[in-house]
């Protein structure tokens, strides 16, 4: 089974505004435990990759989050509370109010 994630415009226009003039900057996805569901989300920054990342353009995920999150869709929203990247992943069974935390 092919692991992959989905990419909205939004996404890939913010990963590159914010990775822009830096070949070495990737914008890191990562899963980890914990959060009030169970999981959470992480967005950073990273300057390098290890051998079990998995790269797409300029983000770059572990094989072991990509595992969790795999055809997930990551999108970036602007509302009037404030902007974030946001993760559709439909292997959720439940999330928190922030969307930051989730059960699978």
């Amino acid at each position: 089974m092919e692991k992959k994630l989905n990419f909205t415009s939004q996404a890939l226009n913010q990963i590159n505004k914010i990775t822009i003039g830096d070949d070495k900057k990737f914008f890191r996805i990562t899963v980890q435990g914990g959060g009030c569901s169970g999981f959470k989300y992480n967005f950073g920054f990273d300057s390098k990759t290890n051998d079990d990342d998995v790269i797409f353009d300029k983000a770059i995920i572990d094989k072991s989050s990509l595992e969790i999150i795999s055809g997930s869709e990551v999108d970036f929203k602007r509302e009037m509370i404030g902007e974030s990247f946001v993760i559709n992943n439909p292997k959720a069974t439940a999330s928190c109010g922030c969307g930051l935390s989730f059960s699978v």
